[in-house]
């Protein structure tokens, strides 16, 4: 069963994507950038806030599929700057446990959209 997520609480897809797709119990979201889903503003002040944006984003998309970051198998973080590593994954760190963690990959892009620094999606399992 394949069924689309939607919440007004993250911020609408800004091309032909859906912000998740649920297929059985698996949950892939799309990647998530600092949009302010409400003023449809970006929060690029600085790397940590920026990244803080994402990330509640994310717990937006992943709440409107009854998940939580407790659900969450794997991320994928793409970086602007492979040198906001350590403040990135400071917030990062903030909204996962230290032990029992997603999986997770990071890398350096040469670009993402609107420019910003940081972008991460996830994929969620529910049993």
């Amino acid at each position: 069963m394949r069924k689309v997520i939607f919440t007004k609480d993250a911020p609408a897809p800004i091309g032909p994507y859906s912000q998740a797709i649920m297929v059985d119990n698996t949950l892939y979201v799309s990647g998530q950038i600092a949009l302010d889903p409400f003023t449809g503003e970006l929060v690029i002040a600085n790397i940590e806030e920026e990244t803080r944006r994402v990330l509640d984003n994310m717990k937006a998309v992943l709440h409107a599929a009854e998940m939580d970051f407790s659900h969450i198998a794997k991320c994928s973080v793409f970086v602007k700057d492979i040198n906001q590593f350590s403040k990135i994954n400071a917030v990062y760190a903030s909204y996962f446990p230290e032990v029992g963690a997603p999986a997770r990959e990071l890398v350096e892009v040469a670009n993402l959209p609107k420019f910003v620094n940081v972008e991460i999606s996830c994929i969620a399992y529910k049993s």
